[in-house]
């Protein structure tokens, strides 16, 4: 069985945990760690114009990239 592609949300958010030297599912607060990093996901998100559930995967938006 095919796994389930990752929320693009979640790989953001990990990337960010990463970038700070953070390990993504170390758990803080009972949570893992780049769970802390969706609220600065969703900031960048927002500001680059995408909206919530327009984005279903990180090759959804290639065209525009590659025009």
């Amino acid at each position: 069985m095919a796994r389930k592609p990752k929320d693009p949300r979640e790989i953001a958010a990990r990337a960010l945990c990463d970038l700070h030297g953070h390990p993504p599912d170390i758990k803080m607060d009972g949570r893992p760690m780049w769970e802390s990093y969706l609220d600065e996901v969703d900031a960048v998100l927002t500001a680059v114009g995408f909206e919530a559930g327009t984005v279903t995967s990180v090759n959804d938006n290639d065209a525009d990239r590659h025009g």
